[in-house]
């Protein structure tokens, strides 16, 4: 009876944890303003990013870059079964403590003529040069993907969060 108890009491922790605390770091709070930013093409690229995309692209992924003036934001939707896909930026804004950046996946329309080879859809933004740790809020992103848990990640019930 002691031992059930014991259970209980650590699976209500846990639980007030999860709900109370999350697995995020409240970062995403209130917005001060909107940022402006560019969408960069692969040929604007810094060199050392261009490489560090192309060795990512595969499976779905978020960086951030800085160089001497610009902050690069970087995210992508890994493989993707065919081509006509695009990703939209509906909002990149500032909070108390940090940059949001709200990515959107937009597949093929139907009936329009997708490329038949995988492709590997990305999105760069350029914005201002800030410290500030960037929060990624991404939509359609696909469930469920075998991936790798990648290096430094922690599981919070079934999802995999990497904790930076």
């Amino acid at each position: 009876m002691k031992r059930l108890k014991f259970w209980g009491a650590c699976l209500l922790l846990m639980l007030a944890a999860a709900v109370l605390g999350g697995c995020g770091s409240g970062q995403d709070e209130n917005k001060v303003r909107d940022l402006s930013f560019t969408v960069v093409g692969e040929n604007q690229l810094p060199q050392e990013l261009k490489t560090m995309v192309e060795e990512k692209k595969a499976d779905p992924f978020k960086l951030t870059y800085m160089n001497d003036q610009n902050l690069f934001i970087v995210v992508g939707y890994g493989s993707q079964p065919t081509g006509g896909y695009s990703i939209t930026v509906p909002e990149l804004y500032l909070t108390d403590n940090a940059i949001v950046i709200r990515t959107d996946l937009l597949g093929p329309e139907k009936g329009e003529k997708a490329g038949q080879d995988t492709s590997y859809p990305y999105v760069v933004v350029m914005t201002e040069l800030r410290d500030q740790p960037v929060v990624f809020k991404l939509e359609n992103m696909r469930p469920f993907q075998a991936v790798r848990q990648p290096e430094g990640a922690r599981v919070c019930g079934a999802s995999v969060f990497l904790c930076r």
